[in-house]
Formats: structure tokens, sequence, C-alpha cells
């Protein structure tokens, strides 16, 4: 996984990532930022546009971006490529965003960048990532005043090779931070899917070591797979958006007000309010204590992922999280596709291969679980020798102390040191006896998935045998797997000996094995 505990450091303090960066939108403060900061957000966002369209004379004056929000933590201002996506046209030029920004002071600045919209023609889309390059090339010399961090904007929507394309210009330009632009419309249609495709392509023509910022992507369904992805940094204007329309943000989803009998949460605003009493105040105070408490959930959204990131579980948090939606899940089957990527990203610390509690199929392609597949293939059967007895996974662990592997080696005696011994169990394939107390082949639990796994533990299988100098394999039988498998099994391998067994046959046989 490529999710991240990282620093980004600004003019106006340190902002430890992943993090969120609510919207300001300075002409309707529903919560003001003040209010935000006491509520744990180190970071805000608004929109240099609207700012000079309300505050331009002020600004030409001096005025700064934390003056006029009356905020003196982080703020990043986005340049008004959000208008341009949403109206087509503004009046502001690349130039214009840049002078902007700097006389605003921004900690962190966009460029105005040319969106591509999630359903955008092949042709749209060719034309944004071009025009964001010429601009953002354009911007290296516009650029002047020091300490603001500078966002170069990765655009090219669905077409991967676009986004590629966009990634690898932009990443050659003086940028500080990376963005993937543009993600709305997908957020709006529920095509998560879309968003994992864009992320993975972008972070690998990106440098690892600058944050990469999702814009409008700050969702508690969505923010946990895009961290596991490499995401740093989301904003949102969800919360108060949300509110505006009655609808009560929850870890899994959103709820409408009135569908709710009880507020299910404990911040301030939930634990002071009833659902009922929320609906019957006023129009402008009921949405001011929605998004407040919208709020809160986002904010505690982002620590129960650093949690998971510091512990080590964050597969197990991002699975979780996507099975409470249907979008969400379509996202995390498609991230499935991208195990290379993510068993590369993944930290090789133990501490990384915490909470390994294996609960379906999609186990089967975790990180920490594909490495040893990889390894399983590169170099464990390498070492197998001519003759191999396959035990099925024993419910004890470690391996060599279940009654089933101890009858196993007592069966063969001596000649067990003549041959190779192996566990065949999910998700790890096969494992070595002689590696079965190293961390985490017998730290682990999962739940009975019956004969649900065989397929993928099948045709890894008979890769590792194929690829190994086995010349016969004995394989003990187990209720747990179909008859189907073995089968299967013997039929993969037409060019080793395959005999599928029981406990009183390998005692008949164990003779012959020496």
């Amino acid at each position: 996984m490529a999710g991240r505990i990282g620093q980004l450091t600004t003019k106006s303090g340190k902002l430890e990532t992943p993090a969120l960066l609510p919207v300001i939108n300075p002409s309707k403060l529903v919560v003001a930022p003040s209010e935000m900061a006491k509520m744990g957000f180190q970071a805000v966002i608004t929109n240099a546009y609207i700012l000079w369209k309300n505050y331009g004379e002020a600004i030409e004056k001096g005025a700064t971006v934390h003056e006029i929000l009356n905020f003196d933590g982080i703020v990043m201002t986005d340049s008004g490529a959000y208008q341009i996506l949403r109206f087509k046209r503004i009046d502001f030029t690349p130039d214009l965003a840049i002078k902007v920004q700097e006389k605003l002071s921004s900690d962190i600045a966009v460029i105005l960048d040319i969106p591509t919209p999630t359903h955008a023609s092949r042709e749209e889309a060719e034309y944004s990532v071009e025009e964001t390059i010429k601009r953002a090339k354009e911007s290296e010399e516009l650029r002047t005043k020091e300490g603001i961090l500078w966002v170069g904007p990765v655009q090219g929507a669905r077409y991967a090779d676009l986004v590629e394309k966009s990634a690898k210009a932009i990443s050659k330009m003086r940028f500080d931070l990376y963005a993937i632009g543009s993600p709305t419309t997908a957020m709006e249609r529920y095509e998560y899917e879309v968003l994992v495709d864009m992320i993975v392509t972008a972070k690998k023509h990106i440098p690892h070591t600058r944050p990469l910022h999702l814009f409008g992507a700050g969702h508690p369904t969505v923010m946990p797979i895009a961290v596991a992805l490499g995401c740093d940094l989301f904003d949102s204007a969800s919360y108060a958006l949300f509110a505006r329309d009655d609808r009560y943000m929850t870890p899994y989803g959103t709820r409408r007000l009135d569908s709710l009998d009880y507020l299910p949460c404990n911040c301030p605003v939930c634990s002071s309010k009833t659902a009922e009493e929320l609906r019957e105040m006023p129009k402008e105070e009921r949405e001011k204590l929605l998004a407040k408490h919208n709020l809160y959930v986002l904010a505690e959204e982002i620590k129960k992922i650093k949690q998971a990131i510091k512990e080590g579980t964050l597969w197990e948090y991002v699975r979780m999280k996507c099975y409470a939606h249907p979008g969400a899940l379509s996202a995390f089957k498609k991230m499935l596709k991208y195990k290379d990527y993510l068993e590369q990203e993944h930290p090789q610390t133990k501490a990384a291969y915490k909470g390994l509690f294996f609960m379906g199929k999609e186990d089967f392609h975790r990180p920490v679980v594909y490495r040893h597949h990889k390894k399983l293939l590169e170099e464990v059967s390498k070492s197998v020798k001519e003759k191999v007895v396959l035990v099925p996974e024993p419910d004890d662990k470690p391996y060599s102390r279940s009654r089933l592997v101890k009858k196993v080696l007592k069966l063969l005696g001596r000649r067990s040191s003549e041959l190779s011994l192996l566990v065949y169990c999910f998700p790890y394939v096969a494992v070595p006896l002689e590696l079965d107390e190293t961390y985490p082949f017998s730290q682990y639990e999962k739940a009975d998935l019956g004969h649900e796994a065989n397929d993928s533990i099948l045709e890894l299988l008979t890769s590792f045998l194929r690829s190994s100098e086995a010349k016969e394999v004995y394989v003990v039988k187990s209720s747990k797997w179909s008859e189907a498998f073995y089968e299967k099994l013997v039929v993969d391998l037409p060019s080793k000996r395959v005999a599928v067994v029981d406990l009183p046959e390998l005692a008949e046989l164990a003779n012959h094995l020496g």
C-alpha cells in the first residue's frame, strides 16, 4: 500500500499528511475558518478567483488571504480552474492568477490550468492536457515571490495515456506539489474506479518525495482508498454542500436528515441535539450545525486513516470501508489490478505486516501476500527437491507443531530430510516447513472460506511446481479442499508425477519416497 505519513513545511507552519483542506467560499462562510482551526484543521483552501472578484481592491492595497479569512493557519488557494470546469470561461488569465496569489501571499498556490471533465471527448482531453502543460511551463517565468509552494496540476481524466503524458511533463518542471485535477464529475457519478486509474497513473510518473493532492475528493468513502494509492492531500466543499441540502455525513456515506430517527454520532453537534431538534431549526442555523457535524466526520476519518497507516492495518481499513458503498467497492476491485504497484510501494518493515486477518478472496492480492507469491516463484522454487510432499494447512500454527504435520513427519521418518515438505494454504499458496515459524506465516488469522479460494491457489501452486525441479509430487488430501481442486492439479502438471493421497496411503508410500 502506498499510504504514508508525511510532513509538508510551509511559511505558515507544518502540515502533517494525509490531510483534508476544507473549501472556504469567502462569499458564503457557513463555518468560519477560525472555528475549523478549533476542530483540528491545520489548513484550508479557498479560491483566488472568487477572492479577486470580491476583494480585488483590498488585495491591491495589500490584504493577504490570511487577513481576509481571519485564519493564521496554512492557506492554499485554487486558481479558478473549478469555475472553468463549471462555466467553461472566466475573466481570469494565467498570469493574473499568479499575480493575485502572490499578492494574497498564499502558502500553497495553483496555476490556472484547464481541467479535463471526466467524460470529455478525446479531443477535449488532449487540448486540456496540452494547454495545462503550456501554462505550467510559462508559469515558471511568471512566479517571482519566494515562500509560496506551487502546485503542478495533472490532467487527462479517464485517458490513461494522457494522464501519463501530463504527469511526465509536469514532473520535469519547478513545482513543489502535484495535483490530480477535475475528479469532481467522477465523484458526483460515483465512478470511483476512474479515480483509481488516474491516481496510479499519475503517481507512477511524479517524484515520490513530493505530495500528491486529489482535488475535490474529500469524502469518507473515497479518502481511505485514495490514501492507499498514494494521495497525501484532499480538499472538499462537501461538508457545506451536503449541509445546504440537509444531508448528514457518516463514515460510510450520507443520509437525508429527514430519514434519521437518531443521530449516529457523538460529535459536539450530535451529542447536544436530536434529529428532530435539527429538523425543526431555522434553515440557516440547521445548515451551520450540519456543516460542523460533517467537518467532524471528515476530521475523524483522517485520524482513522493515519492510525491505520501507523498500525499497518490500512488494507483492512480500506476493505471494510469499500464494502459500504457500491462505488467504493468497484474502486477496491480496480485497485486489486494494480497489485504490482501496491507491492512496490508497500513498506518492508514488520509493522507493515500487522493485522493479517484474511476474510475473502480479495486478500489473495494484498501487498504482503503478493510479495510472498513473487518470492515463492522467484526464489523458493529453486530450492525444491525432486520429491515433494504437500500437506494441507493445519488448524494449529506454527505448522510444525500441529498434530497433522507431526503425524506426517513421523510417517516419513528419516526420509523427511530427503524431500521438500510444504504446507499448501490460503493465501500463501505454499510455505516450506523450514519457514513456518517465520513472520508472518504463523501470525495470521482468517475466516473459514471453504472452497472459495481454490481457483486462486491452484493457478499459483501449479506455476510454482512447474518452475521447480520437482519430479514427484504427493498431495495429502483435506475435506476443506474440493475434489475438483485435486483433479485440476493433476491435469495441470502433466510433466510431473502427481499423486493425491490420504494419510494411510502416504504411510504405504513412505518407503518409496526415500
